[in-house]
Order: structure tokens, then sequence, then C-alpha cells
């Protein structure tokens, strides 16, 4: 029971390392190069789609002087 505990934990082991079987890119240049761009251009908007969920793209509602807040 134990070799075949050992052997599954191995073999566990070496299917992550490996990666996947099936390659996501193509194996054409011109193909893989365009997949690669079509996949940073997505990526690329990331930082944008996380200042606009935490509403950091929004303006500063406090002034960046002081203001006297009487009549002059």
């Amino acid at each position: 029971m134990r070799k075949y505990m050992l052997t599954g934990l191995l073999l566990a082991t070496a299917a992550v390392q490996v990666g996947c079987i099936v390659p996501i890119y193509s194996s054409s240049r011109d193909r893989r190069a365009r997949q690669l761009i079509f996949v940073s251009e997505g990526l690329r908007h990331i930082p944008n789609i996380w200042e606009r969920i935490w509403a950091l793209d929004m303006p500063d509602v406090a002034t960046p002087y002081r203001t006297h807040g009487g009549v002059i």
C-alpha cells in the first residue's frame, strides 16, 4: 500500500512539474506572434480595470492647497 501511495505522489509531483500537454500557442511563428499580441493586449487593460473597480481613477475631492474659508 505504501508503495502505491509513494508512486502516486511521485506521479502527481511529476505531472505538476511537466506543464500542459497541449501547447497554448501555435507552432507557426506568424500565428504565434498574433496570439501573443492578442493576449498581451488583454493583459494590458488589467490595471485600468483595477483602478476603475477601486475608484482610483476618480478625481480627488481634497483640495491640493489650503483655503481661507472666510470672506476676503
